[in-house]
């Protein structure tokens, strides 16, 4: 039986298994690797505070999330792409509710994102 996510350890295996994922993907993993070069732990850990703070209100993270995606070379296609890979990571290793807040609010978050790079590049 899947359980909710609690505790850092989820948050942990959430983003671990996600971005695995996201560095095997055709559409993805270019993008990615190119912008995150060999700075992958300091990826990660960037992540496990961000999703910690959001998800266990232990505010760990500091910064704006929006800045380093301003200018990827991304479409909706991408965000699409990265929302089906985070939801397929929920739905195989948790459920609840913290794992339904966790798709609302990834889901929120590319709208605004998708939005935001649309904005400026026009």
């Amino acid at each position: 039986m899947k359980k909710d996510i609690t505790q850092l350890d989820d948050i942990k295996l959430l983003v671990n298994t996600f971005y695995d994922k996201v560095r095997e993907d055709d559409l993805l993993k270019d993008i990615f690797n190119e912008v995150i070069q060999d700075k992958w732990p300091i990826h990660l850990e960037k992540m496990y505070r961000f999703w910690e703070t959001v998800l266990l209100e232990n505010h760990t993270y500091y910064g704006g999330p929006f800045a380093p995606h301003a200018k990827l070379p991304v479409t909706k296609e991408h965000f699409d792409r990265w929302k089906l890979l985070f939801f397929q990571t929920l739905n195989d290793n948790f459920e609840g509710e913290k794992a339904d807040e966790a798709k609302w609010r990834a889901e929120k978050m590319a709208e605004m994102f998708l939005y935001k790079i649309e904005y400026l590049r026009s």
